[in-house]
């Protein structure tokens, strides 16, 4: 199982991002994927949840209405779109999944928002 993110940076409040999760090594569209983020000092914690077909989202009550999970089976990928950023929105962003193998995490993409 591998799990690769990307599209993390700065940006300054009020501003979005578009995070993307590559996913090899197993079969991707017979498993829930997840966001999770964790900020300095802070657990880490989870954003939002996708089923395995997409059709059932959930999402931490901080984030609703700012941010979106999406995923394409297709490709094997996971977004996750996120407006409205703010400074609390800062941590480092994994990406999630678990299989027949256990829990597996990606490296990581930091995401930093601040004027």
């Amino acid at each position: 199982v591998q799990l690769v993110e990307s599209g993390g940076g700065l940006v300054q409040p009020g501003e979005s991002l578009r995070l993307s999760c590559a996913a090899s090594g197993f079969t991707f569209s017979s498993y829930a994927m997840s966001w999770y983020r964790q900020a300095p000092g802070k657990e880490r914690e989870m954003v939002a949840t996708i089923s395995s077909v997409g059709s059932v989202t959930n999402y931490a009550d901080s984030v609703k209405g700012r941010f979106t999970i999406s995923r394409d089976n297709a490709k094997n990928m996971v977004y996750l779109q996120m407006i409205s950023l703010n400074p609390e929105d800062t941590a480092v962003y994994y990406c999630y999944t678990i299989t027949w193998r256990g829990g597996s995490w990606g490296q990581g993409t930091q995401v930093t928002v601040s004027s």
